[in-house]
């Protein structure tokens, strides 16, 4: 079960309200898990501490250079002494679903590096990551966003983490509701602009709330 996150970005301030705010703010306060943030530039080429420069073969853009990523996973390895299972987030990589969600919640330590610019060096796959992952068939300015939504999804998925242990259970793509998307869902007002709540959820018959519930599931 995932109890160790670690991301590596040129941008580690980006993740601070992340960090800090709603379900995985409270999941690193009560230390169900450990997330961290690393900064890519600390491990950059030179005395300007480069992370990226000019293609091979020609081409516009900049690709990121292969030493930072892998002197970072490297020194986190060592230092933490650590076995990651290290993730690249690539609009050219496996599509993220709740199917793979659920198998990335059985690692124990997960890296996620952002990829920035035209790409990262093919290099850093070969060596050091394990699987290439996208949010969609569309791009981004970076990765740090989809290493968010990954961090994000995991979290989700710890134990004890959400105010209650059914919450997983019965939400969209859950396996408990066999893939299908969840029910419309009411609270107070009962009547609100003459739209009012199925009288089914107000009888307290949770029979009949169960059968209705499955039977709106499309």
């Amino acid at each position: 079960m995932l109890n160790i996150l670690r991301i590596i970005t040129i941008f580690p301030n980006l993740f601070d309200s992340f960090s800090n705010i709603g379900v995985v703010g409270k999941a690193i306060q009560s230390n169900k898990v450990s997330l961290s943030v690393h900064d890519l530039r600390n491990f950059g080429v030179g005395k300007h501490m480069s992370v990226d420069d000019t293609q091979y073969g020609g081409g516009p853009g900049m690709v990121m250079r292969p030493e930072p990523f892998y002197k970072s996973v490297e020194f986190l390895k060592k230092s933490q002494n650590e076995k990651p299972y290290v993730i690249l987030t690539s609009p050219k990589g496996n599509t993220l679903d709740s199917k793979k969600i659920n198998q990335l919640s059985k690692k124990k330590c997960i890296y996620i590096l952002c990829g920035r610019y035209e790409g990262v060096d093919q290099r850093v796959q070969d060596l050091i990551v394990d699987e290439e992952i996208s949010i969609g068939n569309y791009i981004l300015s970076g990765g740090e966003i989809p290493a968010m939504v990954i961090a994000d999804s995991l979290i989700r998925k710890i134990p004890n983490v959400l105010g209650s242990s059914e919450s997983t259970l019965n939400e969209t793509f859950s396996e408990n509701i066999l893939g299908k998307k969840k029910e419309p869902v009411y609270t107070k007002p009962r009547n609100f602009k003459g739209l009012v709540v199925p009288e089914v959820l107000l009888e307290g018959n949770h029979k009949k709330i169960d059968d209705w519930r499955k039977k709106m599931r499309k």
